[in-house]
């Protein structure tokens, strides 16, 4: 895709920090971390998100992801690390191609503030359950 940023990484027509690549994957770092080593992996294949990318891409994707975490966690020297990948701009999505994040984190880092988790209200928990399930 012409306009899409990742894509022109991938088609070396943009720099980037390359930490990895192989036949259907290429990781490199964020140019706006949380933390220093804050890494990206994505499939050289454009998907806009997680809902359209291939088994395949997805599973080689994750792979990488394993491999790479381990050598940003031990290089940073880091005390935990963030795993995730966003969908659309209000889950925070900001490129429009499929790409996880590897965060290396650190004891009172603040990038996270206390998750805000809530109970279900009454009945919740077995709506959701239902609805999901009918849409798997």
């Amino acid at each position: 895709m012409a306009d899409c940023i990742f894509c022109r990484i991938i088609a070396g027509e943009l720099p980037c920090a390359k930490v990895y690549e192989n036949e259907r994957v290429i990781s490199f770092l964020d140019v706006n971390p949380i933390n220093a080593g804050h890494t990206l992996v994505l499939p050289k294949r454009h998907y806009a998100t997680l809902f359209e990318i291939s088994e395949e891409d997805l599973h080689a994707c994750t792979a990488a992801s394993q491999k790479i975490a381990t050598a940003v966690y031990k290089a940073t020297k880091a005390s935990g690390l963030n795993f995730f990948q966003n969908n659309y701009r209000s889950a925070g999505q900001r490129v429009d191609h499929v790409h996880f994040h590897l965060i290396p984190r650190f004891h009172q880092d603040n990038f996270w503030i206390p998750w805000p988790g809530k109970p279900y209200p009454q009945g919740g928990l077995g709506k959701a359950l239902k609805e999901i399930k009918a849409e798997l």
